[in-house]
């Protein structure tokens, strides 16, 4: 099962949509964890220290700030970058798909993008 964190701006009804489907899914939101106003790179870098897969939709900054953990040499467990004009129903089979079939540690230092 993955550890996934959604940033500020991911779409809450992916997240309920996510949560209703799969109760027991690992995922909690950078609010629920008082990174509410953080920037990106300090909320990749609770997402290294805490083992979660960062899900966004912030195609325009995370991607890079990740790339440069990667290069530094640091820790970073993953980022899927989901796009916001996917339906909801679709960004939901995605996220569940991932998570039924992979392992944590499949996404180490990966920038995915979804879909697939």
């Amino acid at each position: 099962m993955l550890r996934l964190l959604t940033d500020e701006n991911f779409n809450g009804y992916i997240v309920r949509g996510l949560q209703r489907r799969r109760p027991a899914l690992e995922l909690v939101r950078v609010q629920d964890v008082g990174l509410g106003e953080a920037d990106d790179p300090a909320i990749l870098e609770w997402a290294a220290v805490h083992d979660y897969i960062l899900l966004t939709h912030d195609r325009a900054t995370v991607p890079d700030f990740a790339n440069k953990r990667v290069v530094a040499e640091q820790p970073m467990p993953g980022v899927f970058v989901v796009n916001d004009r996917l339906a909801l129903r679709q960004a939901i089979d995605e996220i569940l798909f991932l998570d039924e079939c992979s392992e944590q540690d499949e996404w180490n230092q990966l920038v995915v993008y979804l879909p697939l």
